[in-house]
């Protein structure tokens, strides 16, 4: 019987929500994919319909904790005449708001992504699309209410975002501040200075000057290298004349030199 998507859904989270009870009881390298379809109640071979591999499985964790970050932020009342630093604010505390219940499980999962980091490198990883859709939403409507001046690099930014993110959850792992209050105030400078630098068109003016410093770099190898080939084409014509060597001063052609001591034999001496 074919299952509907929401039903889809549904599953896909149940063996999210064991994987997470099994890895905190168990150990992420004692828990198998088959202890997670057992307790999902669903068959060996249905569980990897939904996931690959079990590294696979925690990023979907991470999936949909993103997804319930951006349900959160935008059921914030009043959030849409929010400012671009406060909605930023609210989706990252929004996140840490859901992991926080399972602090256990992230640690985990943060020791398992750091001995594979390229798993954190995909753009393609659901959570950081969903992220990045969210945030290049925030940065558009920022820019229309004349709040940042328009960008040609919103979409570049807002996928920064993610990664961001991945930063703050290992920086509160390692808070022991009373309700992450060290958390909070990293959180809040560095959305502070990030936003401070969008609102001065920093991102456009550095690739700008970065444009013209290239330019100006390629401008000057060709000018040297046209400069080279010129000295070449010189050498190479100067060089067969440079061949023909001039005579030595005062010889004729065909004229032969009188041997020295030649110069009496023609008059004769007196005795």
């Amino acid at each position: 019987m074919k299952t509907s998507k929401a039903q889809q859904d549904a599953t896909r989270a149940r063996i999210v929500r064991c994987a997470v009870d099994l890895i905190v009881r168990d150990g992420y390298d004692a828990v198998t994919m088959k202890d997670i379809a057992k307790a999902a109640a669903i068959g060996d071979a249905t569980i990897y319909k939904y996931f690959a591999t079990k590294e696979r499985l925690i990023l979907g964790y991470f999936d949909q904790v993103a997804e319930q970050a951006v349900r959160v932020a935008h059921d914030t009342p009043e959030f849409t005449s929010y400012d671009l630093q406060s909605k930023l604010q609210r989706l990252t505390d929004a996140l840490l708001e859901i992991l926080a219940p399972d602090r256990a499980f992230v640690g985990v999962a943060g020791g398992m992504l750091a001995k594979s980091p390229l798993l954190l490198l995909g753009d393609q990883l659901q959570a950081k699309l969903t992220l990045k859709d969210t945030v290049t939403t925030f940065l558009d409507d920022a820019v229309q209410q004349g709040e940042l001046p328009a960008s040609d690099f919103a979409r570049p930014m807002a996928g920064l975002y993610a990664d961001f993110c991945y930063g703050v959850m290992a920086f509160w792992m390692r808070d022991e501040t009373p309700h992450a209050a060290e958390t909070t105030r990293f959180v809040d400078q560095v959305l502070g200075v990030v936003v401070t630098m969008l609102k001065a068109g920093l991102p456009d003016r550095l690739v700008h000057l970065a444009g013209f410093v290239l330019r100006s770099q390629i401008a000057r190898v060709m000018e040297v290298a046209v400069h080279a080939k010129s000295r070449r084409d010189k050498d190479t014509t100067a060089a067969p004349a440079s061949k023909k060597r001039a005579p030595p001063k005062g010889d004729a052609a065909g004229s032969k030199r009188k041997p020295a001591g030649t110069r009496g034999e023609a008059t004769k001496r007196k005795p």
